[in-house]
C-alpha cells in the first residue's frame, strides 16, 4: 500500500495495490495491523457507515466533540466525491486549513481523517456510495457542523448549486468555534 502524506499533519491518503484482470479487480481495503503501523498507533474502529448520494449532494462539514470525537477512514465504492477535511486542532500550525481529495470507485483511494477534523464531501456522480469506518460511535448531542460555505475556510467545492440538508445549512462559522481539540 502506498501512503501519501498531505500538507496537513495526520491526514493520509492510502493507495491500495489493485490486482486487475479480465474478470475484474481485487484489493485489500483494510488491514488492521498494517493500518496501525502506517499511523504509528493502535486505532480501534467501532462503527462502519455507508451513504448513497445523488450527484451534487454536499454532506458536511461534520465532527463530534470529545469524548465522542471520531477518526474516520473513508472511501468510495461506487461513483466519486470531492472529500474535505478541515483541521480543528487549536495548537496545530494548520488550524483552519482544509485539504481535499478526489475519491472514486476507479482510483480506490482511502482517506484517513483523525480526530480533530471536520469532514464533508460532495458527490460528483449519481448514486455515489461512500463508506467509512469510525473510531467512536455516533452521538447526536456531540455532533457539530461547520458551514460548508464559510468564507474564512474558502473551500472551493467546484460546484455552483450543491444540494445541502437543512441541518448542514445551519452550521457554525469557524471564527465562532472554540476548539477543544489538541494536536
Amino acid at each position: 500500500m502506498e501512503v501519501i502524506q498531505t500538507k496537513i499533519e495526520g491526514l493520509l491518503v492510502l493507495k491500495p495495490r489493485k490486482f486487475e484482470d479480465d474478470r475484474g479487480y481485487f484489493f485489500e481495503s483494510f488491514n488492521q495491523s498494517q493500518f496501525d503501523e502506517i499511523v504509528g498507533k493502535k486505532v480501534r474502529f467501532v462503527q462502519d457507515n455507508e451513504s448513497k448520494s445523488k450527484k451534487n449532494v454536499l454532506r458536511g462539514l461534520h465532527f463530534q466533540l470529545p469524548p465522542f470525537a471520531q477518526g474516520k477512514l473513508v472511501r468510495v465504492s461506487q461513483g466519486s466525491v470531492f472529500d474535505i477535511a478541515v483541521d480543528l486542532r487549536k495548537n496545530s500550525p494548520t488550524y483552519g486549513q482544509w485539504h481535499g481529495e478526489h475519491l472514486s470507485e476507479e482510483n480506490g483511494n482511502i482517506f484517513w481523517i483523525p480526530e480533530g477534523f471536520a469532514h464533508g464531501f460532495v458527490a460528483l456522480e449519481e448514486n455515489t456510495k461512500f463508506l467509512y469506518k469510525c473510531t467512536n460511535t455516533y452521538s447526536p448531542t456531540s455532533e457539530q457542523t461547520l458551514q460548508w460555505n464559510d468564507p474564512t475556510l474558502a473551500i472551493n467545492w467546484n460546484i455552483d448549486n450543491p444540494i445541502v440538508s437543512e441541518k448542514d445549512k445551519k452550521g457554525i462559522l469557524l471564527n465562532d468555534f472554540i476548539s477543544p481539540f489538541q494536536l
